[in-house]
């Protein structure tokens, strides 16, 4: 598994363009990083991570309660998100913000080792972590 992270990876993080700067409203965000070169596997994860919101949360992406980005990690105006989640290589990660405050877990490594052998497993968990978050 520590092969395919290295494999799809990009480490390539260098500019800077700063990101959204005015108050959020609470929401919870599904962040999936990538670089421009991704694996099968990474693919997988990407596809099964935004199929599983547009089906089931249609009306939470409408009105902004859940937020999907996919970000690529080698464009420079994605530098600052990339540096404050650490990210050097294709990950997932949920955050819920309440209050202007952001809690983060990271489904990297649970992403890779069910995203593409397991997405029905990986969907249905990926969809109970956003439901409890959205509570």
């Amino acid at each position: 598994m520590c092969l395919g992270l290295f494999a799809c990876g990009n480490k390539n993080t260098k500019g800077s363009k700063a990101q959204e700067q005015q108050p959020q409203k609470d929401r919870v965000e599904v962040l999936y990083f990538h670089g421009k070169q991704r694996c099968i596997t990474c693919a997988a994860i990407e596809k099964n991570t935004k199929e599983t919101m547009e089906t089931l949360f249609a009306n939470e992406l409408k009105d902004g309660s859940l937020v999907f980005k996919s970000i690529d990690i080698s464009q420079t105006e994605n530098e600052e998100i990339t540096n404050k989640y650490e990210v050097t290589w294709s990950s997932l990660f949920i955050t819920k913000w309440k209050n202007g405050k952001d809690s983060t877990e990271n489904l990297t490594e649970y992403a890779f080792a069910k995203a593409l052998s397991a997405p029905d497993t990986f969907k249905a968990n990926v969809t109970q972590k956003i439901r409890q978050l959205l509570k």
